[in-house]
């Protein structure tokens, strides 16, 4: 259900591709919010180094950022960490959309496995988002509370972006592989050599 502005929507709920400094921005403080206000994790165990290398996800509500989470890809699987959402909204609807757009954006490049350390109290909620415990792994424990590898396959998407997919497509910005950008437009001029 992609929308107009390639973000994902439900009612007063807005799920999008976070593309520049400010609405990383958004990411950190509510990340900081929750995780490090909350949660008192640990500065360096929440910014972990990862950041810049991640697809972030923002969700907002009525236009206030509320929630994020980020992506991570790597050979044959991409892996949805940091999920967080403002205490005040709360609640199934938002992390379902959340996770429904992460899911639509990484089907859509191609990959078939999602997995997710989940908090273990969290297991049973993750079950209901198509995500299950991974069999004969251990849980494990960091930051101060105990995960479990949770995974979900993912269908094959027919306009999955693969190696063979239009160059043009490949160059656009994440999440905007259906819609002509200026590098399109580019095309149109003479080449200089």
């Amino acid at each position: 259900m992609m929308a107009v502005k390639n973000n994902h929507q439900r009612n007063d709920l807005c799920v999008e591709i976070v593309r520049d400094l400010a609405d990383f921005m958004k990411v950190v403080a509510i990340r900081a919010s929750v995780f490090l206000a909350e949660q008192d994790c640990p500065y360096d165990e929440e910014f972990d180094n990862n950041d810049l290398s991640s697809l972030h996800l923002i969700a907002y509500l009525r236009g206030e950022p509320v929630a994020t989470l980020r992506i991570r890809f790597f050979a044959g699987f991409a892996k949805i960490e940091r999920v967080c959402v403002m205490k005040h909204v709360r609640g199934g609807a938002l992390v379902k959309l959340m996770i429904e757009t992460a899911v639509d954006v990484i089907a859509r490049k191609g990959y078939t496995h999602a997995i997710g350390y989940i908090q273990k109290r969290l297991v049973p909620f993750w079950k209901q988002l198509g995500f299950l415990p991974r069999e004969g792994r251990e849980g494990f424990r960091f930051s101060d509370y105990d995960y479990v590898e949770c995974e979900r396959q993912l269908a094959v998407r027919h306009d999955a972006i693969t190696i063979d997919s239009d160059p043009y497509v490949v160059m656009r910005p994440e999440g905007e592989w259906d819609h002509e950008n200026v590098l399109d437009r580019s095309a149109q001029r003479p080449a200089v050599a």
